[in-house]
């Protein structure tokens, strides 16, 4: 199978690739963190695509005030890792 261009995508690739960081940030949170602790959680996800796929991952948290021992900072930079992971193993998938 051959590789497709970046630019060839699809918006409805754009979409998944979106909705995949998202869920791939969502989670790695969860798996650190009881559902309790999480007071505020927003993930952004934007795309810019030229000759390359320009991926941006935003995320802040809150936490409750029981959870002030807690690196947020630190469980948040996780999750934009996971994200970008997570999009990295999807475009291997579908051949970019």
């Amino acid at each position: 199978m051959s590789e497709r261009s970046i630019s060839s995508l699809p918006y409805e690739r754009l979409e998944e690739i979106c909705e995949i960081a998202e869920d791939a940030a969502r989670k790695y949170i969860t798996s650190k963190l009881p559902k309790k602790a999480v007071a505020d959680l927003t993930i952004s996800v934007d795309l810019e695509l030229s000759e390359t796929l320009n991926v941006n991952v935003d995320v802040e948290v809150a936490l409750s005030p029981l959870y002030r021992n807690v690196n947020v900072k630190e469980i948040a930079e996780g999750s934009v890792k996971a994200a970008f992971e997570a999009v990295e193993r999807y475009l291997k998938k579908i051949q970019i």
